[in-house]
């Protein structure tokens, strides 16, 4: 498989899909590729006439001292994953590409993106936003597939899309899980043997707040009290949060009365893993 890596290339693409009639799914990723990305370039295939797949370590959502330098680049494999699952089109960018010399424009994200990833990364959401616009604009999709281990970050780019009046819908799909739970990312692959054995925790945990909640239990408080002894008697090194949100706003939900979603961020090592599992 060749990838484009020209603009013009690119459009030169879509420009003959659209006199073509054909529908384009996008699925946007930073490559390390998984079965969770596969999953999403799959549910493409199936439903749109042409999917584009990119693969974009993006810098901008980075900020300094987390893993830019050491976020894995495993292009080879990436495409090799790729071309096995039926994928034609790949869109690989140099960074100059996304952000030429002079670049200054940048998007401010929502106020979904103010609290939890938000909190402890305040220039993250705005390097998101700003990157899936332009890979929007860019491959000119119909439909642009994301998985839901990112809950946030689906809510940003849903928010921006209807804010922003973008012609690309999104379609979020369910997290792709390991058979004992581990929600797969591309950063599991930083953590030794018995990490991953800690990792297992965060799955469990939000089983657990399912288990409360459908029990009966609604007090908001006292289930994030359980969530973090939970997630500190498991192991984890450090956290950053663990709530049990709204839906649809993340607001903190205090008493439990319809669906929710917990969501929990927590070190293991100096691996940072984020979970997430919606009830009701």
């Amino acid at each position: 498989m060749n990838p484009l890596n020209r603009l013009e290339t690119l459009h030169e693409l879509t420009d003959g899909f659209r006199k073509a009639n054909k529908t384009i799914g996008l699925v946007p990723t930073m490559g390390a590729l998984h079965e969770g990305h596969l999953s999403l370039v799959r549910q493409s295939l199936e439903e749109m006439d042409e999917t584009i797949v990119t693969i974009f370590v993006n810098p901008s959502q980075f900020a300094p001292g987390e893993d830019l330098d050491q976020y894995p680049r495993t292009l080879e494999q990436d495409l090799e994953q790729l071309a096995h699952v039926g994928a034609k089109h790949v869109f690989v960018p140099d960074s100059s590409l996304i952000y030429p010399p002079g670049f200054s424009t940048s998007i401010v994200p929502p106020k979904v993106a103010a609290v939890l990833e938000g909190e402890f990364r305040p220039t993250h959401f705005s390097g998101v936003a700003t990157v899936v616009l332009k890979l929007f604009n860019m491959s000119r999709a119909d439909v642009a597939f994301f998985g839901q281990k990112d809950y946030q970050q689906v809510c940003v780019i849903q928010a921006m899309v209807e804010d922003l009046n973008v012609n690309t819908q999104v379609r979020v799909c369910p997290i792709i899980r390991e058979s004992d739970g581990l929600a797969l990312s591309s950063r599991n692959r930083y953590l030794d043997a018995e990490q991953r054995k800690t990792a297992l925790v965060l799955h469990k945990t939000l089983q657990h707040v399912r288990d409360l909640i459908t029990s009966g239990q609604n007090d908001g408080f006292e289930i994030v009290t359980e969530m973090r002894q939970m997630l500190i008697d498991g192991g984890v090194d450090s956290i950053d949060y663990a709530v049990v949100a709204d839906p649809a706003t993340l607001e903190t939900a205090d008493f439990i009365d319809g669906k929710v979603v917990a969501l929990l961020a927590a070190y293991v090592g100096k691996t940072r893993l984020i979970d997430n599992l919606i009830i009701g």
